[in-house]
């Protein structure tokens, strides 16, 4: 029996955390669950690309656009189950036990959210970032632990530049729950951002979205 898990990890100038979130994942293929690290890059010009044929990733490319690079992972991708994480991220240790047991859910799973070195502001952004999962929108940084066919029925993720984990969160309403293992996330954004000012910048995007501004838009002022 071939292993159920494909990992998508989508990147852009991802070198020095790349290596980081693909050590994490080696319990996974030790315990035989992991059937193939598919990295989805947009163009990178660093050693993005190197690291992740180092680890034995195959390397999707195309243009830059988290949606569209997350797309065209998903569909290379040959297990039953999708595990999608940003390259920043990293499964914090044990939770290979957890997601086993999520296998036998046939829902999507979700991990709970934590920063790398984030002291008490970080654990207050996690807090509320793990509420609103619980509400049915878990973020992107969190992990998505999804069977495949799931994830064709809802539509799969669009091509779009920002939101895309929203959008596919939405199509998946009521069919989302929490894996009880911790997604560990990088606070670097955060901490050179002012946490207060990052939090409402995200909370502001997120409602612009809500209203029914486009992505594009969103992803231009984002950069901004």
């Amino acid at each position: 029996m071939r292993a159920p898990i494909s990992v998508i990890i989508p990147t852009l100038n991802a070198e020095a955390h790349l290596g980081d979130c693909l050590a994490a994942l080696m319990p996974g293929l030790e315990a035989g669950i992991i059937r193939e690290l598919i990295v989805s890059d947009g163009g990178s010009d660093d050693a993005t690309v190197a690291v992740a044929k180092a680890w034995g990733a195959e390397v999707v490319t195309g243009t830059a656009s988290r949606g569209g690079q997350l797309a065209r992972g998903c569909a290379r991708a040959q297990g039953a189950w999708l595990l999608v994480l940003h390259a920043d991220t990293q499964l914090r240790p044990g939770w290979v036990g957890p997601a086993i047991l999520h296998l036998d859910t046939r829902k999507a799973g979700w991990f709970r959210l934590a920063f790398a070195n984030g002291g008490m502001a970080g654990r207050v952004v996690a807090g509320w970032a793990n509420l609103r999962s619980h509400l049915g929108l878990p973020y992107g940084d969190q992990g998505l632990l999804l069977p495949r066919a799931m994830y064709a029925d809802a539509g799969g993720y669009p091509d779009q530049p920002l939101m895309e984990d929203v959008a596919l969160a939405r199509a998946l309403k009521g069919k989302l729950m929490p894996i009880d293992a911790v997604a560990e996330t990088s606070a670097a954004r955060y901490r050179a951002q002012g946490w207060l000012r990052r939090g409402a910048r995200n909370l502001w995007t997120l409602l612009r979205y809500f209203s029914g501004v486009s992505p594009q838009r969103l992803a231009e002022s984002y950069r901004r």
